[in-house]
């Protein structure tokens, strides 16, 4: 297969391939999960996805199925996918209710988890209901999408007051980011990254509603998107450091300072691909493209193929001093993993980087990621559909929980819809 974006027969190839398997694959399984009563899906699920093992609900996921539906359903509207608009625009809504609802506490923060009917539940006893401002950006996104799809101002609205009280608490330092804090005495490059995702999509649903928010989410985006490319970018080598030594006491040559996230960095560099489209910076579409070649070979993995969970930045297993913290003992001890979301989205960003004048080095990459991962996640069963999620080096099923305890239908399914998009 030689990848060509100008090739209009190829496009059309490619195009027929993800509708059928978000049609068959894909969307048949997260219906089937809907709940009808009370709104929002069921994501703990087995990594098989035969056994529904909880009905708690994550707010982090709730507002991730809010995006994916109302994105969808204005897909159907527009005849990119086949299914009722409809069915969807209704899910959405019971969701959107449901999170209304229930997911805010009084300071204007998120509920970590809530069963099913919505009571609050703290993941860990004695944590408190409030564990991660990134469940925060979730409901942020899936506010500003389901505003888009609706129309509706007032959601708008709720969505511009969370993503205010997001940014208060990044500005004095309060913010929480379970289930893996970051260290003190270190800058991630994860919160500038969701950020520039907020923003951005923030800033779309904003113009697409004149609102006069707009303006200033569309600074937003270009000030976290600088941040990712100037600061976390290292000048040496084009890679994305994962977190940055902040404070004079703690050592560069750490494990988690050198360590590198594939998934993320190439996750992100399609955020700045957008913007920088969006804004009109050549310069900064050109030095994300760079980027994504070199964590695509410093990532790659030569003996079984797929993207690493994490590397050192000079190739290999992530190595330095540990510190013993929840995170060092994440990246050391599950390095060599293959996970679903880095690889759907390197298929997002390699082919938006190919249209973007990647050239054949990204029609190579694109290939690569592709047969990698739809011989490897798809599940084998199609009456169960979806992917086996979490895979060990090999490529065998891995009995084992990623962040939360989850079956997590964002990051394929948006990435499909993306393509859908990108391919039409």
């Amino acid at each position: 297969m030689f990848a060509n974006f100008l090739d209009k027969e190829w496009r059309l190839q490619e195009l027929e391939h993800y509708r059928r398997h978000a049609e068959e694959r894909l969307l048949p399984f997260w219906r089937r999960a809907s709940d009808e009563q009370y709104g929002g899906v069921f994501t703990c699920y087995s990594n098989e996805g035969d056994r529904l093992v909880s009905t708690d609900k994550f707010t982090w996921s709730q507002g991730r199925y809010l995006w994916l539906w109302s994105r969808i359903a204005r897909m159907c509207a527009d005849g990119l996918l086949g299914g009722n608009a409809g069915d969807y625009s209704l899910q959405a809504r019971r969701t959107f209710e449901f999170l209304d609802r229930h997911a805010f506490l009084e300071d204007g923060t998120t509920c970590f988890l809530l069963t099913r009917e919505g009571e609050r539940k703290e993941a860990t006893p004695g944590s408190g209901y409030h564990l991660s401002f990134y469940a925060d950006c979730f409901v942020v996104l899936g506010y500003a999408e389901f505003a888009r799809l609706t129309g509706d101002t007032a959601v708008l609205d709720k969505a511009l007051r969370l993503y205010r009280n997001i940014e208060e608490r990044l500005l004095a330092g309060q913010v929480r980011s379970e289930p893996y804090p970051v260290p003190p005495g270190y800058a991630a490059h994860g919160f500038s990254m969701i950020m520039l995702n907020v923003s951005q999509e923030l800033a779309d649903a904003a113009e697409r509603l004149g609102n006069p928010a707009a303006a200033t989410l569309r600074a937003n985006s270009s000030r976290y998107m600088e941040d990712v490319m100037f600061r976390f970018r290292g000048e040496r080598n084009d890679l994305i450091a994962e977190i940055l030594p902040v404070a004079r006491e703690v050592d560069p040559e750490t494990l988690l300072a050198r360590h590198i996230n594939p998934g993320h960095s190439i996750e992100c560099m399609w955020f700045v691909m957008h913007e920088a489209n969006r804004q009109s910076r050549p310069d900064l579409i050109g030095t994300a493209l760079d980027v994504v070649e070199a964590t695509f070979e410093i990532g790659w993995d030569e003996q079984y193929g797929g993207l690493f969970r994490y590397v050192d930045r000079d190739g290999g297993p992530p190595r330095g001093a540990r510190d013993g913290s929840r995170f060092d003992e994440l990246v050391a001890s599950t390095w060599d993993m293959k996970l679903w979301w880095p690889h759907s989205e390197a298929l997002y960003t390699t082919l938006l980087g190919l249209k973007l004048g990647g050239g054949g080095k990204f029609a190579e990459m694109y290939r690569r990621v592709k047969e990698y991962t739809f011989r490897t996640f798809p599940h084998p069963d199609p009456d169960i559909g979806e992917w086996i999620q979490i895979r060990s080096r090999d490529g065998r099923p891995a009995d084992t929980v990623v962040a939360l305890p989850v079956k997590d239908p964002y990051h394929i399914l948006r990435n499909v819809l993306l393509i859908i998009e990108l391919l039409s």
